[in-house]
């Protein structure tokens, strides 16, 4: 409630606290659902309007809160948690205006809305999130200042000169912030994990259903950055490996629990060698991918019996691994019994004319595996079409899929080719990960998007083992092997459409930036701070000392800088008193009562010195006659010294 008996706020000063609120709440408005952040903002403005002319009655706000209660859980249900905590914050911080009406109220105001950008961090660390909470940091300070100067009666100062003020506040400040960002020792994981709706994000799974991924295709958010060292694969051999489906109930495609127990294969591979970094982007999941086939598994990872790379530990932050893979040319051990029949399982009485088809293949091939599979893909290519548009699947999806509508998209074609192929009696399972991925030219990297989700089958042929065969780029190349540089290199670099990949290119560039300084600095390269000074990693204790230090070199900046700011303002003034000092050393100190010219004959009586009476005259005709101040006085003032024929 306000109160009646403080300073009431004038006009001006009411719309700079509304500007700043209003900069505070947008990083944390921008995290929020858009239907929602758009019910906030339309409510911020409107109660900053009405409120403005008149006192908004109780039962009115009454209904602005019921109002936003609701909103919110029309919009994020009644789970509690972070992401509903974050939004209570922004509508209660919409309607905090409706109070606004003394200099109390506004210091109030803008010490709730430090809160918004605070919140903003919970749900996204991103270089945007961070360069709008620093505006409204500074814009709080700023007005802060201003209301400082209106509850003192003091004369308004010049922009320049408050910012001037708020640099000061910021440098006073910075080196501590600095010193506790680097040396602070680090948790190995966040405390407050990941935000809700980063978790709601549809991801790889150890499962696959179709309806699930149409949601994961159409996310343009960026799922992985990569880096190669040497030369980058084609686009043919960009298959991101991820987990491997072999269990089939009709419907549902699901990993083999046993996989992860078995040691992955021996393979004979080929000449080719990739030698990359990946920045995975958290998911709260452990699985990783990899480019076909990984060699090794990085520290934290282990590698299945079906090269799966999965982490160790949930992925709740980005996470940066070191990896080489090369293309098997053969695997050199037979399936087993076990993993023959695992990779032949069907369930019974589904899908009878995708049976009846692959025993009519498997009767006129013979023996012939290879010959099995390129029927199959030469069927795919010439009566298959690509799309997003498919009806719900029903009891025999796959039979659905395959003669009747012949259009789909990856999860159906490797779906249904496996399961035809088992029915052939070739051993054959779905694997998932992500295809191709963007050069960005400024890095020189690639970035794999959530959309680029991919699922293709692998087939066991005699003498080479485990082919990966993609049916949907049989169909659909462009899907596999479309790149930013085929649509610019067409002259769309010129085009509107053109410059809008360009900037957004640009922008995630900047974004990997950030990620290399900021966000990948956990525990690890904490530990590793040191180590161009030949430290190969730093203990807790280590850190905590070195922190210390440097906490304490930064509140030492502090209290000088305060102490500069205790100082006179007026320089001529200042250089006047640094003179008296001088003298004041050699018992010649200056006596309250005295005036400048007394005490300059005074000393003058006692240590004859001609030069000082002539500056001590210049000094009070420049202060208090109030001629205009030669910089020459002030340089004068600090080169004299108090010794006996002492000169200006």
């Amino acid at each position: 409630m306000a109160d009646p008996s403080a300073p009431l706020l004038s006009p001006a000063a009411r719309r700079w606290t509304l500007a700043s609120a209003a900069l505070a709440l947008v990083p944390l408005l921008l995290q929020l659902p858009p239907l929602l952040a758009s019910v906030f903002a339309v409510a911020a403005v409107l109660t900053a309007l009405v409120s403005g002319q008149r006192v908004l009655p109780g039962p009115v706000r009454v209904l602005l809160v019921l109002g936003m209660l609701a909103a919110i859980y029309w919009q994020m249900g009644a789970r509690p948690g972070r992401d509903t905590g974050c939004a209570l914050l922004a509508a209660m911080l919409a309607l905090k205006s409706s109070e606004l009406r003394s200099l109390r109220d506004a210091r109030s105001l803008l010490g709730f809305a430090l809160f918004a950008p605070f919140a903003a961090f919970l749900l996204d660390q991103g270089p945007l999130t961070m360069g709008l909470a620093v505006l409204a940091a500074l814009a709080t300070l700023l007005t802060l200042q201003r209301l400082a100067r209106a509850e003192g009666h003091a004369p308004g100062a010049a922009l320049a000169e408050q910012l001037r003020g708020v640099g000061k506040l910021v440098a006073l400040g910075l080196p501590l912030a600095l010193a506790a960002f680097w040396l602070f020792p680090r948790l190995s994981e966040p405390l407050w994990g990941l935000p809700d709706r980063a978790v709601g994000k549809p991801g790889l799974s150890d499962h696959m259903e179709p309806s699930e991924w149409l949601d994961l295709m159409a996310d343009d958010a960026t799922a992985l950055r990569v880096s190669f060292i040497g030369a980058a694969p084609p686009p043919e051999q960009r298959y991101w490996r991820g987990p491997v489906m072999t269990r089939f109930d009709g419907r549902r495609w699901d990993r083999d629990p046993y996989s992860e127990r078995r040691p992955p294969p021996p393979v004979t591979r080929g000449a080719a060698r990739w030698d990359y970094q990946i920045d995975y982007e958290p998911t709260d999941r452990r699985q990783l991918v990899a480019l076909d086939l990984p060699l090794q598994a990085p520290a934290g990872t282990t590698l299945d019996g079906t090269y799966s790379l999965r982490s160790d530990r949930n992925l709740s932050a980005l996470t940066r691994w070191r990896l080489q893979s090369a293309p098997a040319a053969a695997y050199t051990e037979p399936l087993s019994a076990f993993q023959r029949q695992l990779a032949l399982q069907l369930p019974p009485d589904l899908n009878p004319r995708t049976a009846a088809l692959g025993r009519q293949w498997r009767q006129e091939a013979g023996s012939n595996d290879a010959a099995i599979v390129a029927r199959a893909l030469d069927w795919i290519r010439s009566r298959f079409a690509y799309t997003l548009s498919t009806p719900a699947p029903g009891r025999h999806s796959v039979d659905e899929f395959l003669f009747d509508q012949q259009a789909g998209f990856c999860q159906h074609f490797s779906s249904s080719f496996v399961v035809l192929m088992r029915n052939a009696g070739i051993p054959a399972r779905v694997v998932t990960g992500f295809a191709g991925g963007q050069r960005n030219p400024y890095g020189n990297y690639y970035v794999v998007r959530r959309m680029d989700a991919h699922a293709w089958a692998e087939v066991w042929l005699p003498q080479r083992g485990w082919v990966r065969v993609d049916p949907t780029a049989a169909v659909a190349p462009e899907r596999i092997y479309d790149t930013l540089e085929d649509r610019l290199g067409d002259g769309a670099g010129t085009t509107l459409e053109g410059r809008w990949l360009q900037l957004g290119q640009v922008g995630d560039f900047l974004r990997r930036g950030w990620n290399d300084l900021v966000l990948s600095f956990d525990a690890n390269r904490q530990q590793q701070l040191l180590r161009p000074l030949g430290i190969d990693k730093l203990e807790p204790a280590q850190l905590v000392g070195i922190f210390i230090a440097f906490a304490g070199g930064a509140l030492g900046w502090m209290a000088w800088l305060l102490a500069r700011g205790e100082r006179e303002r007026d320089p001529l003034l200042r250089a006047w008193h640094r003179l008296g000092r001088r003298y004041a050393r050699h018992g010649l100190a200056r006596e309250p009562a005295e005036t400048a010219t007394e005490w300059a004959q005074r000393v003058h009586r006692q240590r004859p010195d001609p030069a000082l009476i002539p500056l001590s005259q210049r000094f009070v005709h420049a202060r208090y006659a109030g001629a205009e101040l030669d910089p020459s006085l002030v340089r004068d003032l600090h080169r004299h010294r108090p010794s006996t024929g002492a000169t200006s």
